[in-house]
């Protein structure tokens, strides 16, 4: 599918009044069986709920959209509770079948996407997989593509492309802004990823990679907790798009068809005004109270986990077994209290865990308990009130987190607060506040909490011995970490991540209601091509009449992927089709034809032997002749090639060190190719080499520049300059052109097009002349016009040559049309 639009069908007719739109995967909804109430429940907010929490700081009014919670998921569509819930909550229900929604969820969300996120490989062999390891299932891709289509669906009910802000979060709906962009392409639409993004080693198993990559880069912002899980991302956009990236002052972007897509970086923070309240309240005191007592004359460490694969439970238990061989004075001084949040997603996976942990429980506290009582380990699996859990985070010497892999881990912000703000249960008020946290580097927060004792959770006895390292601050050293955690805490918490991303969304969508952009591809393939306000496509309609009403024609054509294209092909022989149209075009007295290259003159020369009326500009112009027979021309320029001295050693040492690198030596030019190295170590190397010669090379009158994967420094002329002066030299024989089709394919041609549709002497320029200036594909250009490849360029030429053939000067009809082909 291709199309193109500057004033789509999607925009609203009138303003109204913005709105943010968050879609996660379950509403913020608390469902309450009641059987007299309508459909059965009482539903009401959430305050616990992460999607509500992550729409503070966002301007209001907020529109929540999802599925329903998970006890009320059995309903079936009903209009008057998808009204009713809007109305009273601002949630806009999402009813998926709920055999789609197992597929959905407990199928490819949680038996695929969630385990390789969270590096899981494909063929790793566990309990809780079966023994074919992780598999990539077709038909639940295909659920999982349903449910984000009707998703997407719900969204765009309520959508107003021209004021309201879409906000999508989590892995669950990775496919959603691809279906939201195909139906409403100006839509702004930011996606923030919870989970950890993978190296691009593993995340290139996924059978469906590129699929989920261009779907991220249909939004307009995507945000990660950690700049690991960034540069991730794009390391995989990288090696699987080609695609490149950039910072400026302080964002980073990555360009894509036309647009930036901002990269956001910025840990999740917790509702501090949610825990002061629930701190405050006398449930929480009474509760901290009881703990205190309960493990007075104890120091108590707490882990507070949900039960999966990743969180590193098991790992916590064996630590606290080495703690206690290692350190014996510790026995009966020390208890971990651990607390397992009831399971979402129930299955055998838990079922084991759960079994698992409380066998390891019974085993470490028969070797280390006493007859007075003393129990070192105490596992919580019941559920419990935020009162209650909160009463033992207050109560905590040292918080443990010891996740193999987390996207995030709000346990530790959520401890540095109650420890900061909570009862103080020895009743000493204005105490100097302490805390100290045992931490995974593993987990997204690790690099917001630099106060943390940081540990390898894999390895035991590490762990072990950073739990005695916090059991043995002082309380001065307590204080001081505390500070530091709460200092950051305190200032980002959600409501800040909220107006943070919501600013920066607004800022990379602002120009949408302006923009011209094309339509590309279908299904997941699908993206938009933002072109400036007059690119187009050339047609015969629009350029074989003044083809043919022109008496002097200056046609300029780059060479590789221009006119010559050859893929996966070291070969770059011109094709016998390509020398035909060429002497065809050259055959005809009104033409001037020239190719206009950065290859070196004696291979141009070479390849295009036969064609004897074609004249040649050759090293980005340096070196110009009119026809085989002409001489060659170079502009009076007084070059001093002892720069080559200086150039050679450093391009020799960049081969030496970056595997698939080469150096040509052109007469003018010595240039640097890195097309057959790694697709993101290459690219790194040509920045380093252009940033090392151009200081090397300040003072010399040289230019270094980049091109398509290379790297080259020649003298200060470029295929601009090499154009002016062919067309001087027209004037000057009297044959100033007045049509002019210049094609390229990339930066170096921008110069062409620019010489040609922007003169810097617009005097020396036919002010009557017809320009066509040409780029090959859909991407940002000075040129006006566009053709998608190499074939459609011969074809164009081809169709000029038939048109001119074909014209019959009066007959009445004027110029006759025809196709390219």
């Amino acid at each position: 599918m291709l199309s193109v639009s500057a004033s789509d069908g999607d925009r609203s007719p009138c303003p109204v009044e913005a709105r943010r739109i968050v879609v996660t995967h379950r509403l913020p909804l608390h469902a309450e069986p009641n059987p007299d109430a309508p459909y059965g429940f009482d539903f009401s907010l959430d305050a616990d709920a992460l999607p509500l929490q992550l729409a503070r700081g966002l301007p209001r009014p907020v529109v929540f959209v999802g599925a329903l919670p998970s006890a009320a998921a059995s309903i079936s569509a009903s209009e008057e509770l998808e009204a009713d819930l809007l109305a009273r909550f601002g949630c806009s229900p999402v009813f998926l079948d709920p055999g789609l929604h197992k597929d959905f969820y407990d199928g490819f969300c949680k038996r695929y996407l969630w385990p390789m996120l969270h590096y899981l490989l494909p063929f790793t062999l566990t309990p809780f997989f079966g023994s074919g390891g992780l598999k990539f299932k077709a038909n639940l891709y295909r659920a999982y593509l349903t449910a984000n289509t009707q998703y997407a669906e719900r969204v765009l009910e309520q959508l107003n492309p021209d004021e309201d802000l879409v906000f999508i979060h989590d892995y669950h709906l990775l496919a959603l802004p691809t279906i939201l962009r195909h139906k409403s392409p100006r839509a702004r639409i930011g996606f923030f990823l919870h989970t950890p993004f993978p190296t691009s080693e593993l995340f290139r198993t996924v059978p469906v990679r590129e699929d989920l990559l261009r779907s991220l880069l249909n939004a307009d912002l995507v945000g990660f907790h950690n700049y690991d899980y960034a540069r991730h991302f794009l390391s995989a956009c990288t090696r699987l798009l080609g695609v490149t990236s950039h910072t400026h002052r302080g964002y980073i972007s990555i360009d894509y068809c036309g647009r930036a897509v901002s990269v956001k970086i910025l840990a999740g923070g917790v509702d501090i005004g949610q825990l002061r309240e629930v701190l405050s309240s006398p449930e929480t005191e009474a509760k901290a109270k009881e703990v205190a007592t309960k493990f007075a004359g104890r120091q108590l460490l707490l882990g507070v986990d949900d039960v999966d694969l990743f969180k590193g439970i098991g790992l916590k238990l064996l630590a606290m077994e080495r703690l206690l061989e290692s350190q014996p004075e510790l026995h009966g001084q020390v208890v971990l209290v651990q607390i397992n949040n009831p399971v979402r997603s129930p299955g055998y996976d838990t079922d084991e865990i759960c079994a698992e942990l409380q066998a390891m429980r019974k085993r470490i506290n028969a070797r280390f308990a006493t007859p007075a009582g003393y129990e070192p380990i105490v596992i919580i699996e019941d559920p419990m009130t935020m009162h209650e859990k909160l009463a033992f985070y207050t109560s905590a010497d040292i918080c443990l987190v010891t996740a193999v892999r987390d996207g995030l881990n709000r346990t530790p912000y959520i401890y540095t607060v109650c420890r900061q703000e909570g009862p103080i249960s020895s009743g000493v008020v204005g105490a100097p506040k302490e805390g100290a946290i045992v931490l995974s580097e593993f987990v997204g927060c690790a690099t917001s909490l630099g106060g943390a004792v940081h540990i390898n959770p894999w390895n035991v006895d590490a762990v072990a011995e950073g739990m005695h390292m916090a059991l043995r601050f002082n309380g001065r050293e307590k204080q001081v970490r505390q500070e530091k955690h709460y200092r950051f805490v305190s200032t980002h918490d959600i409501a800040y991540w909220g107006r943070s991303l919501d600013q920066d969304l607004q800022r990379a969508s602002k120009d949408h209601a302006s923009m011209k952009f094309m339509s590309v591809g279908l299904a997941m393939s699908y993206h938009i091509v933002v072109l400036s306000p007059n690119f187009q496509k050339l047609s015969p309609e629009h350029i074989n009449p003044s083809y043919q009403r022109a008496g002097n024609r200056l046609i300029l054509l780059d060479y590789d992927e221009t006119v010559m294209f050859h893929p996966g092909l070291l070969d770059r022989h011109p094709s016998q089709r390509l020398i035909g149209i060429l002497n065809e075009l050259c055959s005809d007295p009104k033409n001037t034809v020239f190719v206009v290259s950065g290859r070196s003159k004696d291979e141009l020369a070479r390849w295009l032997e036969p064609c004897e009326r074609l004249g040649i500009s050759a090293e980005h112009g340096y070196f110009t002749r009119w026809s085989r027979y002409s001489p060659w021309e170079s502009p009076d320029l007084k070059v001093d090639y002892g720069w080559k001295k200086m150039v050679e050693p450093v391009m020799d040492l960049y081969v030496a060190v970056t595997d698939g690198s080469s150096v040509e030596t052109k007469e003018t030019a010595l240039v640097w190719h890195y097309e057959g190295t790694d697709p993101v170590f290459g690219p790194s190397q040509a920045k380093e080499l252009r940033d090392h010669l151009s200081d090397v090379l300040a003072k010399e009158p040289v230019s270094v520049r980049s091109g398509y994967n290379i790297v080259e420094v020649n003298p200060q002329v470029d295929k601009g300059t090499a154009v002016q002066r062919i067309i001087a030299a027209m004037r000057d024989r009297g044959r100033m052109p007045d049509f002019i089709l210049c094609v390229g394919d990339d930066a170096s041609d921008e110069d062409m097009f620019k010489a040609v549709t922007a003169p810097s002497n617009k005097s020396a320029f036919p002010e009557d002349a017809e320009v066509f200036a040409c780029t090959i594909g859909t991407k940002p250009s000075l040129a006006k016009y566009y053709l998608d490849d190499p074939v459609e360029v011969l074809s164009m030429l081809k169709g000029l040559i038939k048109s001119s053939v074909e014209e019959r000067p009066g007959d009445g009809e004027g110029p006759s049309r025809v196709s390219f082909d």
